[in-house]
């Protein structure tokens, strides 16, 4: 495995673990917190942006306004099954969902969900380490590097792992610090 690939694969697990985050929701409205929603539309699982203009008027209202007005339905369903936890209000033209302001015991709820997905981000940045260095330690053992030149790449590809941890923690430090400011 290359050097620059094992970067793009952890660079998109940094992508990933900051989609997560962002389905957080911080105590103001933000469009991104129904990035995870899919809509049964037509018999076809559909994301909720594909299907409706989302858009936040203001710090506490996001407004779901459906192309087909036949999925309001659909839409405010598969709101309501969501992690979310906020209650859709189906005015028969658009979907609005109120943003409530966060409670203490909450925002810690929501300090411990990120938590978990900057591990979930770690883990998977480590199991791209491990298959990198198997790839290095096969080459070795099948005599197309030396010794030496494995555990240098080895030393790289450490360093670049913990380069990628630490953006995890960076990211999750600015989330929790997101979810905590009142």
């Amino acid at each position: 495995m290359k050097l620059d690939e094992l970067k793009a694969n952890m660079q998109k697990t940094i992508e990933s673990t900051q989609r997560s985050f962002n389905s957080i929701r911080t105590g103001r409205a933000n469009a991104s917190l129904l990035d995870r929603i899919v809509v049964e539309y037509y018999g076809t699982e559909t994301p909720l942006k594909s299907l409706a203009n989302i858009s936040t008027p203001d710090s506490a209202t996001i407004t779901i306004q459906p192309y087909d007005k036949g999925s309001l339905a659909q839409i405010e369903k598969a709101i309501s099954m969501s992690d979310i936890g906020l209650t859709p209000n189906n005015d028969g033209d658009m979907i609005r969902l109120n943003v409530p302001p966060l409670t203490s015991d909450r925002r810690q709820e929501l300090v411990k969900i990120a938590g978990k997905y900057a591990e979930e981000g770690k883990v998977a940045v480590r199991n791209i380490r491990r298959d990198a260095i198997d790839a290095v330690r096969k080459q070795e053992k099948s005599s197309e590097i030396s010794e030496d030149e494995s555990r240098d790449i080895q030393e790289q590809i450490q360093k670049i792992t913990n380069q990628y941890t630490t953006k995890i923690e960076e990211l999750l430090a600015a989330k929790e610090k997101d979810i905590t400011t009142v």
